[in-house]
């Protein structure tokens, strides 16, 4: 299905979370998502397990995301 206006379509929840952690760190990231998988012993698949059942916790990674992305886009 095309999604045109959707700009995180196309984009895994795993290369998300990748790339926020490449540009924040674990730390930072805990920081700014209060979640435990990113605070005690993270790891992408303990993290990635969490947030494909939790989606309140998804939508915060996914925003975060974009907002980070719009930054380095500009």
């Amino acid at each position: 299905m095309e999604q045109p206006n959707n700009p995180l379509h196309g984009i895994t929840l795993k290369v998300i979370l990748e790339r926020l952690v490449a540009h924040y760190g674990w730390e930072e990231l805990a920081n700014r998502i209060k979640i435990n998988s990113f605070k005690s012993n993270p790891s992408i698949n303990s993290s990635l397990k969490f947030l494909r059942k939790t989606e309140w916790a998804r939508e915060k990674v996914e925003n975060l995301y974009l907002r980070t992305k719009n930054i380095s886009d500009n």
